[in-house]
């Protein structure tokens, strides 16, 4: 059991990592697109990835009879949790800058998956999980706004990053139960195949035709490729063996990635507070990894 625990930290770690390589992307090719169709637009080239990818690995697995056993009623909430995220972020980032945007988003995901597991599937997360989540959070809440104590608050706008954060830990919630029953692989390509139904004419509504530069398709195919398809199948299949809200506290080590990156390839100097933040993150998540690896040996 220990082993397949940490099988699936390492997986979802993994995600985590590739989705904090977005920010560093956009920096050397930064994209012309709206944020909606950015959101958008990346569930578009996921959900076009994980259909070849079915194809090539296995048809069969694209057949009638399957699809048909397949359960749709978490698959329908995973991708409205997904489409919603999204769109909802992109927004409320608009709305209340970078780092405050993110800092209600990502903070709050972990907060979230907490109550509903506790209230949905009645698995209360140990006092130790809390106090894990409480000091990763703090430290993404110094990370990113030490350096902006003076920004502005927009109501509409954390109230939107509290709804993407709501919505992640939806859609990890129904991953974690469509897993059970199909691969990852298939589970996570219908889900993103209809997020990206759901997504599109949100975003024609929001942010009118899009208009796609030459320059914009290498970051989206690495946004929609390896920083959502590819995190995503890996994000899957890591909650086949930790529970949905370890899984979504995981993805705390995305900023941290986000960080360090920018260190080394864009050459960003972060501050004192910038850098305390980022110790108190990796503790929160040593103490979590800690604390689930123990847990499996009861």
């Amino acid at each position: 059991m220990k082993n397949k625990r940490s099988t699936g930290i390492a997986l979802i770690l993994g995600a985590a990592m590739l989705w904090g390589s977005t920010g560093t992307a956009q920096t050397f090719a930064p994209l012309g697109l709206s944020s909606y169709w950015v959101g958008t637009g990346r569930l578009v080239v996921a959900g076009i990835f994980f259909v070849l990818l079915l194809m090539l690995r296995d048809i069969g697995d694209l057949s009638w009879k399957r699809l048909r056993l397949l359960p749709w009623g978490a698959i329908m909430l995973g991708a409205a949790g997904m489409a919603v995220y999204n769109l909802a972020f992109f927004a409320g980032v608009r709305a209340t800058g970078v780092a405050v945007g993110t800092a209600v988003a990502l903070g709050s995901g972990p907060l979230w998956a907490g109550l509903l597991q506790a209230l949905i599937t009645r698995q209360k997360p140990q006092s130790i999980w809390w106090l894990a989540v409480t000091i990763a959070v703090s430290g993404l809440v110094l990370t990113t706004l030490g350096p902006n104590e003076g920004t502005s608050l927009s109501l509409s706008g954390l109230l939107l990053c509290l709804l993407s954060g709501l919505s992640y830990a939806l859609y990890a919630l129904s991953t974690k139960h469509i897993v059970a029953q199909a691969t990852p692989a298939v589970g996570t390509a219908t889900v993103f195949t209809l997020a990206a139904v759901l997504a599109l004419p949100f975003a024609f509504l929001l942010a009118g035709q899009p208009e796609l530069h030459a320059a914009d398709l290498s970051v989206m195919l690495w946004l929609g490729v390896v920083a959502t398809g590819v995190a995503y199948l890996l994000f899957s299949s890591g909650l086949r063996f930790v529970s949905s809200a370890t899984g979504v506290a995981l993805a705390l080590a995305e900023p941290v990635t986000a960080v360090i990156l920018a260190i080394l390839i864009v050459g960003e100097r972060p501050g004192f507070i910038a850098l305390l933040g980022l110790g108190l993150i990796l503790g929160g998540l040593a103490l979590l990894i800690r604390s689930e690896l123990l847990s499996a040996r009861d």
